[in-house]
């Protein structure tokens, strides 16, 4: 008697502690950026004659808007744990392994050290470079290397992208705001 029904594909377990591990991998990383920008905030050497909005105001707003998609990114990742959402390894079994959605028992995950190195060498770059090149361009190039990093495959697009946010960001602190950023090799002396 046959059945109608085809076999499953192998199933995983998405209940495995590593899958809660790597989904939180993310909100930890943030986490550290958080608590330097909070280190920064509290170091800060503010003028008494400051006006609001202030120097703080806008990191501030990055910290508190930061630390929700952290608290709401790892609720989700805890639920889906919980969840034990289980994961069918079919036809495209390759593909799931490649986006890192499948981890086979007794494999180890791996991360993606290429990636990594993108964007870690890309904010070192940056934090090199600022004085130097200017906001502007630095900002640029970090935006164009962390692209990479996270595997995009559109150079020029992804550098006419930074250069843009990157000018935007420079006119918002400089016009609106009366702060300065480096303005680098494009200052000509201004």
């Amino acid at each position: 008697m046959s059945s109608s029904f085809a076999p499953l594909g192998k199933v995983e377990d998405r209940r495995a502690p590593i899958h809660l591990l790597r989904e939180l991998t993310m909100p930890i990383v943030l986490v550290a950026v958080i608590i330097y920008l909070v280190y920064g905030l509290v170091t800060m050497t503010v003028p008494g004659n400051a006006a609001f909005p202030g120097p703080r105001f806008f990191p501030l707003i990055i910290v508190i808007a930061m630390t929700i998609l952290v608290i709401l990114q790892t609720i989700t990742a805890v639920r889906d744990w919980r969840s034990g959402d289980l994961v069918e390894l079919g036809e495209d079994e390759d593909q799931r392994r490649q986006s890192g959605l499948v981890v086979e028992a007794g494999t180890s995950s791996r991360m993606d050290v290429p990636s990594l190195l993108w964007i870690i060498g890309s904010f070192l770059a940056f934090a090199v470079t600022l004085e130097i090149l200017g906001w502007i361009i630095a900002a640029a190039l970090l935006f164009w290397g962390v692209a990479r990093g996270f595997g995009s495959r559109t150079p020029l697009k992804d550098l006419v992208i930074g250069l843009t946010v990157s000018s935007i960001a420079y006119i918002g602190f400089d016009m609106l705001l009366g702060l300065s950023l480096p303005s680098g090799i494009l200052g000509w002396g201004f």
